[in-house]
């Protein structure tokens, strides 16, 4: 760009200067083109593979890993050294008791039971948590459940009155329960009575009437007798039933009829066919240790011998 040059003289010295030339180009009518980001590579992440729990059969070994012995040769020893004995259950039972004994503690306290579920089935498929109702041989409880029915028929309300429920009723008994005018210990249903009672899922939860569970039919004699002095126990945890079977002062005979009772039930809800149910048995009482037993004797005993 040319530039024209004025020259001044002033006081003596030589000023110069320089006047750009003014250029009046056209405007841009266009934007820039944006600059292309480089495409990032995305790295494929690589899914850490969760090893699965590898069991050791130590059956065959002199010993079994980590641990001192199978069994201590000696009445005092520390008992993290070596596995906790399986008992068989009358053998527990009476230790139980013994140590109530040395204790001096309630004689009526509860006797728990612990079980520790194998829910696997074929491939990925598991069994669902479920919750069941039993009848026990002996019952430790005083007083009786109580049962609420939904109905609309008079005849069938009547019966379930004789049979001695508590509740009856219809849609009414469906606006007492969500406004919580009344609670029960059961809740069965005809099946006429299912689309009318919705409502109440959310806030019956795991006691809304259900089929499989035995809480939904029409033969209301045989539901009342089997919830009004039901026992309800369920899964917890995915995989563990922990739920009270009897009292320490009951004979011994009568709690191993309600634990034979308890663990044929749980065990109805897998097939046989895939191999043991419960992996792990313990019975215990209220302030006595836990003490593992054999289940397989109580489902599956012995054979008696002939001669």
């Amino acid at each position: 760009m040319a530039s024209c040059v004025r020259t001044l003289l002033k006081g003596g010295y030589l000023l110069t200067s320089r006047t750009p030339r003014v250029c009046h180009l056209p405007a841009r009518s266009y934007a820039p083109a944006r600059a292309q980001k480089k495409k990032e590579v995305k790295k494929e992440v690589e899914k850490e593979v969760k090893k699965e729990k590898r069991v050791i059969d130590d059956s065959a070994r002199h010993k079994p890993y980590g641990l001192t012995a199978w069994a201590p040769v000696d009445d005092v020893y520390v008992a993290r050294f070596y596995p906790r004995p399986v008992l068989a259950p009358a053998v527990a039972l009476l230790r139980l008791k013994l140590y109530q004994e040395l204790d001096a503690t309630a004689p009526d306290q509860p006797v728990y039971i612990d079980l520790k579920l194998d829910m696997k089935l074929e491939k990925k498929k598991t069994v669902d948590a479920f919750v069941s109702t039993v009848q026990l041989p002996h019952s430790f409880s005083t007083g009786l459940n109580t049962v609420a029915v939904f109905t609309e028929n008079p005849e069938q309300a009547q019966v379930a009155r004789e049979q001695g429920a508590q509740f009856v009723g219809g849609p009414e008994l469906v606006e007492q329960i969500l406004e919580d005018e009344v609670s029960a210990d059961f809740y069965i249903s005809v099946p006429e009575m299912l689309p009318k009672i919705v409502p109440l899922k959310n806030k019956l939860r795991k006691k809304f009437p259900k089929s499989k569970r035995g809480s939904v039919g029409v033969n209301i004699p045989k539901m009342m007798a089997m919830f009004k002095t039901g026992f309800e126990y369920q899964v917890e945890k995915d995989c563990y039933v922990r739920t009270q079977i009897a009292t320490l002062d009951m004979p011994t005979e009568h709690i191993l009829a309600n634990v034979k009772s308890i663990l044929t039930d749980v065990c109805s809800h897998r097939p046989a066919e895939y191999g043991p149910f419960i992996e792990r048995s313990i019975l215990a009482s209220h302030t006595s240790e836990a003490l593992r037993f054999s289940s397989q004797e109580i489902l599956q005993p012995p054979p008696a011998d002939k001669s």
